[in-house]
Protein backbone atom coordinates (compact mmCIF):
# COMPACT_ATOMS: atom_id res chain seq x y z
CA UNK A 1 0.00 0.00 0.00
CA UNK A 2 2.90 2.03 -0.08
CA UNK A 3 3.17 2.75 3.66
CA UNK A 4 5.95 2.82 5.68
CA UNK A 5 6.28 2.83 9.93
CA UNK A 6 9.33 3.78 11.34
CA UNK A 7 9.81 3.95 15.18
CA UNK A 8 11.89 6.40 16.75
CA UNK A 9 11.43 8.67 13.78
CA UNK A 10 13.71 11.54 13.62
CA UNK A 11 11.92 14.89 12.81
CA UNK A 12 13.55 18.00 11.00
CA UNK A 13 14.26 19.44 14.44
CA UNK A 14 16.04 16.36 15.79
CA UNK A 15 12.85 15.57 18.33
CA UNK A 16 11.99 12.43 18.10
CA UNK A 17 8.15 10.57 17.51
CA UNK A 18 7.76 6.92 18.48
CA UNK A 19 6.15 5.81 15.94
CA UNK A 20 5.58 7.59 12.29
CA UNK A 21 3.13 5.95 9.54
CA UNK A 22 4.47 7.82 6.38
CA UNK A 23 3.71 6.97 2.73
CA UNK A 24 6.14 8.22 0.17
CA UNK A 25 7.88 11.74 1.99
CA UNK A 26 3.54 12.16 3.34
CA UNK A 27 3.55 12.33 7.42
CA UNK A 28 0.36 10.20 7.75
CA UNK A 29 0.49 9.76 11.58
CA UNK A 30 2.70 9.93 14.99
CA UNK A 31 2.00 7.98 17.49
CA UNK A 32 3.48 8.31 20.94
CA UNK A 33 3.40 5.90 24.08
CA UNK A 34 2.52 7.36 27.33
CA UNK A 35 2.87 5.19 30.58
CA UNK A 36 1.86 7.72 33.30
CA UNK A 37 -0.47 10.15 34.10
CA UNK A 38 2.08 12.75 35.55
CA UNK A 39 2.19 15.87 33.66
CA UNK A 40 -0.07 14.24 31.12
CA UNK A 41 -1.39 17.44 29.59
CA UNK A 42 2.06 19.00 29.17
CA UNK A 43 3.50 15.89 27.59
CA UNK A 44 0.58 15.84 24.86
CA UNK A 45 1.08 19.35 24.26
CA UNK A 46 4.67 18.94 23.81
CA UNK A 47 4.20 16.11 21.30
CA UNK A 48 1.41 18.06 19.54
CA UNK A 49 3.96 20.99 18.86
CA UNK A 50 7.09 18.22 17.80
CA UNK A 51 4.89 16.65 15.23
CA UNK A 52 2.69 20.12 13.94
CA UNK A 53 6.30 21.47 13.03
CA UNK A 54 7.58 18.25 11.27
CA UNK A 55 3.86 18.34 8.84
CA UNK A 56 2.31 15.73 10.91
CA UNK A 57 -1.87 16.89 11.09
CA UNK A 58 -2.36 13.66 13.26
CA UNK A 59 -1.30 12.24 16.89
CA UNK A 60 -2.35 9.19 18.87
CA UNK A 61 -1.16 8.92 22.16
CA UNK A 62 -1.34 5.63 23.68
CA UNK A 63 -2.36 5.66 27.15
CA UNK A 64 -2.85 3.30 29.25
CA UNK A 65 -5.05 5.30 31.74
CA UNK A 66 -9.21 4.95 31.73
CA UNK A 67 -8.85 8.95 32.25
CA UNK A 68 -9.53 11.55 29.58
CA UNK A 69 -6.83 13.71 29.78
CA UNK A 70 -7.64 16.01 27.19
CA UNK A 71 -10.99 16.67 28.42
CA UNK A 72 -12.32 20.73 28.58
CA UNK A 73 -8.56 21.43 28.80
CA UNK A 74 -6.92 24.59 27.33
CA UNK A 75 -4.37 21.73 26.02
CA UNK A 76 -7.24 20.73 23.95
CA UNK A 77 -7.98 23.99 22.78
CA UNK A 78 -4.42 25.34 22.29
CA UNK A 79 -4.18 21.73 19.62
CA UNK A 80 -6.72 22.68 17.93
CA UNK A 81 -5.39 25.70 16.93
CA UNK A 82 -2.37 24.12 15.49
CA UNK A 83 -4.39 22.25 13.27
CA UNK A 84 -3.24 18.71 15.21
CA UNK A 85 -5.79 16.04 15.26
CA UNK A 86 -5.25 14.17 18.20
CA UNK A 87 -6.69 11.06 19.92
CA UNK A 88 -5.59 9.69 22.66
CA UNK A 89 -6.37 5.74 22.51
CA UNK A 90 -6.31 2.92 24.69
CA UNK A 91 -3.45 -0.02 24.30
CA UNK A 92 -6.26 -2.27 23.76
CA UNK A 93 -7.78 -0.38 20.78
CA UNK A 94 -4.88 0.46 18.79
CA UNK A 95 -5.01 -2.28 16.99
CA UNK A 96 -8.30 -2.06 15.25
CA UNK A 97 -8.14 1.63 15.36
CA UNK A 98 -4.52 0.99 12.90
CA UNK A 99 -5.97 -1.26 10.92
CA UNK A 100 -9.71 0.77 9.79
CA UNK A 101 -7.04 3.80 9.48
CA UNK A 102 -5.07 1.96 6.96
CA UNK A 103 -8.10 1.14 5.20
CA UNK A 104 -10.06 4.47 5.50
CA UNK A 105 -6.51 5.77 3.54
CA UNK A 106 -6.92 3.06 0.76
CA UNK A 107 -10.06 5.43 -0.04
CA UNK A 108 -8.26 9.08 0.02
Amino acid sequence: MGFKAVKEFSTRDNTRVDLALLREDERILAVEFENSYKWIKQRILYNAIKVHRDGFSRLWVVYPFNNEPLQNSWVESFIEELGVEVEVVHPKEVEEKVRNFLASLMWE
